[in-house]
């Protein structure tokens, strides 16, 4: 079993800046992509964005050119840090493992209980 947990969110003004962590724990034998969504109030919950064991990322377009996404193997942590913040940002973020081998003959789907941004003055 694996449990993501999120931290960072929070109030924070339009243009400024904020990173979300999002810590793996439990028992598995590996993850290998992670991303992170978001659900805006009346919205379907979105790609922000993803990244792979092997570093490789692609952002919604939305955030992308003012996000980055990176992830600390040895921590089992994956961040976003999200700068220029805007209105349009807040949203509930997600942090997702899509594909989590906990056996040979168990694999999971997981999500965190999410953490909530808001942007505003």
């Amino acid at each position: 079993q694996v449990q993501l947990v999120e931290s960072g969110g929070g109030l924070v003004q339009p243009g400024g800046s904020l990173r979300l962590s999002c810590v793996a724990s439990g028992s598995f034998a590996s993850i290998n992509t992670l991303g992170w969504y978001r659900q805006a109030p009346g919205k379907e919950r979105e790609l922000v964005a993803t990244i792979t064991s092997g570093g490789s990322t692609n952002y919604a377009d939305s955030v992308k050119g003012r996000s980055s996404i990176s992830r600390d193997n040895a921590r089992n942590t994956v961040y976003l840090q999200m700068n220029s913040l805007k209105a349009e940002d807040t949203a509930v973020y997600y942090c997702h493992a899509p594909l989590v081998k906990v056996t040979t003959l168990q694999w999971l789907t997981v999500w965190g209980q999410g953490t909530l941004v808001t942007v505003s003055s």
